[in-house]
Protein backbone atom coordinates (compact mmCIF):
# COMPACT_ATOMS: atom_id res chain seq x y z
CA UNK A 1 0.00 0.00 0.00
CA UNK A 2 1.52 3.30 -1.10
CA UNK A 3 1.45 6.05 1.53
CA UNK A 4 -0.26 9.37 0.76
CA UNK A 5 3.03 11.26 1.21
CA UNK A 6 4.71 9.03 -1.35
CA UNK A 7 1.83 9.65 -3.77
CA UNK A 8 2.44 13.40 -3.40
CA UNK A 9 6.10 12.85 -4.28
CA UNK A 10 5.25 10.69 -7.29
CA UNK A 11 2.78 13.27 -8.59
CA UNK A 12 5.36 16.04 -8.18
CA UNK A 13 7.84 14.01 -10.24
CA UNK A 14 5.09 13.29 -12.76
CA UNK A 15 4.50 17.01 -13.33
CA UNK A 16 8.25 17.73 -13.39
CA UNK A 17 8.69 15.29 -16.26
CA UNK A 18 5.68 16.75 -18.08
CA UNK A 19 7.17 20.23 -17.72
CA UNK A 20 10.26 18.99 -19.53
CA UNK A 21 7.99 17.54 -22.19
CA UNK A 22 6.49 20.99 -22.88
CA UNK A 23 9.93 22.52 -23.24
CA UNK A 24 11.08 19.76 -25.58
CA UNK A 25 7.89 19.99 -27.63
CA UNK A 26 8.59 23.66 -28.29
CA UNK A 27 12.33 23.13 -28.79
CA UNK A 28 11.94 20.55 -31.58
CA UNK A 29 8.83 22.00 -33.23
CA UNK A 30 10.73 22.90 -36.42
CA UNK A 31 12.52 19.56 -36.83
CA UNK A 32 9.95 16.98 -35.69
CA UNK A 33 6.31 17.03 -36.76
CA UNK A 34 3.73 16.64 -33.95
CA UNK A 35 2.45 13.29 -35.21
CA UNK A 36 6.04 12.02 -35.52
CA UNK A 37 6.92 13.03 -31.99
CA UNK A 38 3.75 11.48 -30.62
CA UNK A 39 4.07 8.28 -32.67
CA UNK A 40 7.73 7.61 -31.87
CA UNK A 41 7.17 8.58 -28.25
CA UNK A 42 4.64 5.78 -27.82
CA UNK A 43 6.47 3.38 -30.13
CA UNK A 44 9.57 3.65 -27.93
CA UNK A 45 7.34 3.34 -24.87
CA UNK A 46 5.74 0.18 -26.25
CA UNK A 47 9.19 -1.28 -26.91
CA UNK A 48 10.40 -0.47 -23.39
CA UNK A 49 7.27 -2.11 -21.96
CA UNK A 50 7.93 -5.45 -23.69
CA UNK A 51 9.84 -6.93 -20.70
CA UNK A 52 6.87 -6.16 -18.43
CA UNK A 53 4.68 -8.43 -20.55
CA UNK A 54 6.42 -11.41 -18.94
CA UNK A 55 5.22 -10.31 -15.49
CA UNK A 56 1.52 -9.77 -16.22
CA UNK A 57 -1.34 -12.10 -17.07
CA UNK A 58 -1.84 -11.52 -20.80
CA UNK A 59 -4.90 -13.78 -20.97
CA UNK A 60 -6.56 -11.82 -18.16
CA UNK A 61 -5.79 -8.51 -19.89
CA UNK A 62 -7.35 -9.71 -23.16
CA UNK A 63 -10.41 -11.00 -21.33
CA UNK A 64 -10.91 -7.70 -19.48
CA UNK A 65 -10.22 -5.79 -22.70
CA UNK A 66 -12.96 -7.75 -24.45
CA UNK A 67 -15.41 -7.13 -21.62
CA UNK A 68 -14.55 -3.41 -21.25
CA UNK A 69 -13.46 -2.52 -24.78
CA UNK A 70 -15.43 0.71 -25.12
CA UNK A 71 -14.13 2.49 -22.00
CA UNK A 72 -10.55 1.31 -22.64
CA UNK A 73 -10.81 2.52 -26.24
CA UNK A 74 -11.94 5.96 -25.04
CA UNK A 75 -9.18 6.16 -22.43
CA UNK A 76 -6.47 5.14 -24.91
CA UNK A 77 -7.76 7.59 -27.50
CA UNK A 78 -7.94 10.52 -25.09
CA UNK A 79 -4.86 9.88 -22.94
CA UNK A 80 -2.43 8.35 -25.44
CA UNK A 81 -3.34 9.14 -29.04
CA UNK A 82 -5.09 12.51 -28.78
CA UNK A 83 -3.75 14.49 -25.81
CA UNK A 84 -0.04 14.39 -26.57
CA UNK A 85 -0.47 14.95 -30.30
CA UNK A 86 -2.57 18.05 -29.64
CA UNK A 87 0.02 19.43 -27.20
CA UNK A 88 2.82 19.03 -29.75
CA UNK A 89 0.63 20.56 -32.45
CA UNK A 90 -0.11 23.54 -30.20
CA UNK A 91 3.56 24.12 -29.39
CA UNK A 92 4.30 24.70 -33.08
CA UNK A 93 2.29 27.91 -33.05
CA UNK A 94 2.32 29.16 -29.47
CA UNK A 95 4.89 30.00 -26.84
CA UNK A 96 5.51 27.82 -23.79
CA UNK A 97 4.40 30.74 -21.60
CA UNK A 98 0.99 30.81 -23.26
CA UNK A 99 0.76 27.03 -23.08
CA UNK A 100 1.51 26.95 -19.35
CA UNK A 101 -0.98 29.73 -18.61
CA UNK A 102 -3.82 28.09 -20.53
CA UNK A 103 -2.91 24.62 -19.24
CA UNK A 104 -3.45 25.90 -15.70
CA UNK A 105 -7.19 25.59 -16.31
CA UNK A 106 -6.87 21.77 -16.27
CA UNK A 107 -7.50 21.31 -12.49
CA UNK A 108 -10.59 23.53 -12.76
CA UNK A 109 -11.88 21.47 -15.70
CA UNK A 110 -11.26 18.25 -13.74
CA UNK A 111 -13.18 19.63 -10.77
CA UNK A 112 -16.13 20.70 -12.95
CA UNK A 113 -16.24 17.42 -14.88
CA UNK A 114 -15.98 15.45 -11.62
CA UNK A 115 -18.99 17.37 -10.34
CA UNK A 116 -21.14 16.69 -13.42
CA UNK A 117 -19.94 13.18 -14.35
CA UNK A 118 -19.03 11.65 -11.00
CA UNK A 119 -21.37 13.77 -8.87
CA UNK A 120 -18.44 14.66 -6.61
CA UNK A 121 -19.24 17.33 -4.03
CA UNK A 122 -17.15 20.50 -4.20
CA UNK A 123 -16.27 22.09 -0.87
CA UNK A 124 -15.70 25.80 -0.37
CA UNK A 125 -12.17 25.05 0.82
CA UNK A 126 -11.48 23.10 -2.35
CA UNK A 127 -12.75 25.96 -4.52
CA UNK A 128 -10.59 28.39 -2.52
CA UNK A 129 -7.52 26.18 -2.96
CA UNK A 130 -7.94 25.78 -6.70
CA UNK A 131 -8.67 29.50 -7.13
CA UNK A 132 -5.55 30.43 -5.14
CA UNK A 133 -3.25 28.05 -7.00
CA UNK A 134 -4.69 29.16 -10.35
CA UNK A 135 -3.99 32.78 -9.44
CA UNK A 136 -0.49 31.69 -8.44
CA UNK A 137 0.04 30.20 -11.87
CA UNK A 138 -1.23 33.36 -13.56
CA UNK A 139 0.94 35.53 -11.28
CA UNK A 140 3.99 33.43 -12.08
CA UNK A 141 3.48 33.32 -15.84
CA UNK A 142 2.67 37.04 -16.01
CA UNK A 143 5.87 37.83 -14.09
CA UNK A 144 4.06 39.35 -11.15
CA UNK A 145 2.27 41.98 -13.21
CA UNK A 146 -1.33 41.23 -14.19
CA UNK A 147 -1.17 44.13 -16.67
CA UNK A 148 0.96 41.84 -18.83
CA UNK A 149 -2.32 40.14 -19.75
CA UNK A 150 -2.91 43.09 -22.05
CA UNK A 151 0.28 42.37 -23.99
CA UNK A 152 -0.25 38.64 -24.49
CA UNK A 153 -0.66 37.80 -28.16
CA UNK A 154 -2.95 34.86 -28.85
CA UNK A 155 -1.81 32.23 -31.36
CA UNK A 156 -3.58 29.40 -33.15
CA UNK A 157 -1.90 26.98 -30.77
CA UNK A 158 -3.60 28.57 -27.77
CA UNK A 159 -6.92 27.04 -28.79
CA UNK A 160 -5.23 23.67 -29.23
CA UNK A 161 -3.77 23.88 -25.70
CA UNK A 162 -7.27 24.57 -24.39
CA UNK A 163 -8.54 21.50 -26.28
CA UNK A 164 -5.67 19.42 -24.87
CA UNK A 165 -6.51 20.56 -21.33
CA UNK A 166 -10.12 19.51 -21.80
CA UNK A 167 -8.95 16.20 -23.27
CA UNK A 168 -6.71 15.45 -20.29
CA UNK A 169 -9.34 16.54 -17.78
CA UNK A 170 -11.88 14.21 -19.40
CA UNK A 171 -9.36 11.36 -19.40
CA UNK A 172 -8.56 11.88 -15.72
CA UNK A 173 -12.23 11.87 -14.70
CA UNK A 174 -13.12 8.84 -16.86
CA UNK A 175 -10.32 6.86 -15.18
CA UNK A 176 -12.90 6.36 -12.43
CA UNK A 177 -14.62 3.88 -14.77
CA UNK A 178 -11.52 1.81 -15.55
CA UNK A 179 -11.90 -1.97 -15.11
CA UNK A 180 -11.20 -3.01 -11.51
CA UNK A 181 -9.46 -6.19 -12.62
CA UNK A 182 -6.46 -4.37 -14.07
CA UNK A 183 -3.53 -3.21 -11.96
CA UNK A 184 -1.94 0.20 -12.64
CA UNK A 185 0.73 -1.46 -14.77
CA UNK A 186 -1.73 -3.65 -16.67
CA UNK A 187 -3.95 -0.68 -17.40
CA UNK A 188 -1.02 1.38 -18.63
CA UNK A 189 0.22 -1.44 -20.86
CA UNK A 190 -3.26 -1.85 -22.34
CA UNK A 191 -3.71 1.87 -23.02
CA UNK A 192 -0.25 2.29 -24.54
CA UNK A 193 -0.63 -0.50 -27.09
CA UNK A 194 -4.20 0.47 -27.95
CA UNK A 195 -3.20 4.13 -28.29
CA UNK A 196 -0.25 3.25 -30.51
CA UNK A 197 -2.53 1.26 -32.81
CA UNK A 198 -4.86 4.26 -33.01
CA UNK A 199 -1.92 6.51 -33.94
CA UNK A 200 -0.60 4.32 -36.77
CA UNK A 201 -3.16 5.35 -39.46
CA UNK A 202 -2.63 9.06 -38.74
CA UNK A 203 1.15 8.62 -38.85
CA UNK A 204 1.10 6.67 -42.12
CA UNK A 205 -1.27 9.21 -43.67
CA UNK A 206 1.47 11.87 -43.44
CA UNK A 207 3.53 9.96 -46.03
CA UNK A 208 6.93 10.32 -44.35
CA UNK A 209 9.75 8.60 -46.24
CA UNK A 210 11.81 5.84 -44.66
CA UNK A 211 14.98 7.86 -45.30
CA UNK A 212 13.57 10.84 -43.40
CA UNK A 213 12.45 8.75 -40.46
CA UNK A 214 15.75 6.88 -40.19
CA UNK A 215 17.67 10.16 -40.24
CA UNK A 216 15.27 11.58 -37.65
CA UNK A 217 15.75 8.62 -35.32
CA UNK A 218 19.52 8.87 -35.69
CA UNK A 219 19.62 12.61 -34.96
CA UNK A 220 16.89 12.88 -32.32
CA UNK A 221 17.05 9.52 -30.51
CA UNK A 222 17.78 11.25 -27.20
CA UNK A 223 14.59 13.29 -27.54
CA UNK A 224 12.48 10.19 -28.11
CA UNK A 225 14.28 8.46 -25.26
CA UNK A 226 13.34 11.19 -22.80
CA UNK A 227 9.69 11.59 -23.86
CA UNK A 228 9.13 7.83 -23.84
CA UNK A 229 10.64 7.10 -20.43
CA UNK A 230 9.94 10.13 -18.27
CA UNK A 231 6.72 11.91 -19.34
CA UNK A 232 5.29 8.65 -20.70
CA UNK A 233 6.12 5.55 -18.68
CA UNK A 234 6.87 7.20 -15.35
CA UNK A 235 4.48 10.18 -15.45
CA UNK A 236 1.46 8.21 -16.66
CA UNK A 237 2.06 5.49 -14.10
CA UNK A 238 2.44 8.05 -11.30
CA UNK A 239 -0.68 9.93 -12.45
CA UNK A 240 -2.77 6.74 -12.42
CA UNK A 241 -1.60 6.02 -8.89
CA UNK A 242 -2.58 9.56 -7.87
CA UNK A 243 -6.07 9.35 -9.38
CA UNK A 244 -6.63 5.97 -7.74
CA UNK A 245 -5.35 7.12 -4.34
CA UNK A 246 -6.52 10.75 -4.17
CA UNK A 247 -9.22 11.08 -6.82
CA UNK A 248 -9.17 13.07 -10.05
CA UNK A 249 -9.83 16.55 -8.64
CA UNK A 250 -7.11 16.37 -5.96
CA UNK A 251 -4.61 14.85 -8.36
CA UNK A 252 -5.39 17.53 -10.93
CA UNK A 253 -4.17 20.21 -8.54
CA UNK A 254 -0.60 19.04 -9.08
CA UNK A 255 -0.77 20.31 -12.68
CA UNK A 256 -0.37 23.78 -11.16
CA UNK A 257 3.25 22.88 -10.38
CA UNK A 258 4.18 22.97 -14.07
CA UNK A 259 5.02 26.70 -14.25
CA UNK A 260 7.19 26.36 -11.14
CA UNK A 261 9.09 23.43 -12.58
CA UNK A 262 9.23 25.19 -15.94
CA UNK A 263 10.95 28.17 -14.32
CA UNK A 264 13.42 25.91 -12.50
CA UNK A 265 14.25 23.96 -15.67
CA UNK A 266 14.73 27.21 -17.57
CA UNK A 267 17.09 28.40 -14.82
CA UNK A 268 19.12 25.18 -14.81
CA UNK A 269 19.29 24.42 -18.53
CA UNK A 270 18.73 27.78 -20.22
CA UNK A 271 20.45 30.07 -17.74
CA UNK A 272 17.32 32.17 -17.14
CA UNK A 273 17.18 34.14 -13.88
CA UNK A 274 14.81 33.49 -11.00
CA UNK A 275 12.93 36.56 -9.74
CA UNK A 276 10.93 37.43 -6.63
CA UNK A 277 7.64 36.89 -8.46
CA UNK A 278 8.67 33.25 -8.96
CA UNK A 279 8.77 32.85 -5.18
CA UNK A 280 5.43 34.62 -4.63
CA UNK A 281 3.74 32.55 -7.35
CA UNK A 282 5.23 29.34 -5.97
CA UNK A 283 3.94 30.12 -2.47
CA UNK A 284 0.43 30.83 -3.79
CA UNK A 285 0.43 27.58 -5.76
CA UNK A 286 1.74 25.55 -2.83
CA UNK A 287 -0.84 27.03 -0.46
CA UNK A 288 -3.63 26.38 -2.95
CA UNK A 289 -2.57 22.75 -3.37
CA UNK A 290 -2.37 22.36 0.41
CA UNK A 291 -5.92 23.67 0.89
CA UNK A 292 -7.23 21.37 -1.84
CA UNK A 293 -5.51 18.24 -0.56
CA UNK A 294 -6.28 18.56 3.13
CA UNK A 295 -10.06 18.86 2.96
CA UNK A 296 -12.51 16.75 4.93
CA UNK A 297 -12.69 13.10 3.98
CA UNK A 298 -16.43 13.38 3.33
CA UNK A 299 -15.56 15.19 0.11
CA UNK A 300 -13.10 12.58 -1.08
CA UNK A 301 -13.79 10.67 -4.22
Amino acid sequence: MISTQRVYLLLSLCVLFWSGNFIIGRFVNETIEPIELSFFRWLFTAIFLIPTLFFVDIKKIFYILKENFFILLILSFLGIALFNTIVYLALKTTMVTNALLINSITPVLILVLSYFILKVKISKLQILGITLSTLGVVFLVLKGNFLNLLSIVLHDGDLWILVSSLTWATYSVLLKFKPNGLSHLELFITLVYMGLILLIPFYLFQGFTIQREMALLEDQWHIFLYVSIFPSILSFYFWHIGVHKLGASKTGQFAHLMPIFGSILAFVFLGERLYFYHIIGAVMIALGIYLSLFIKSTNDE
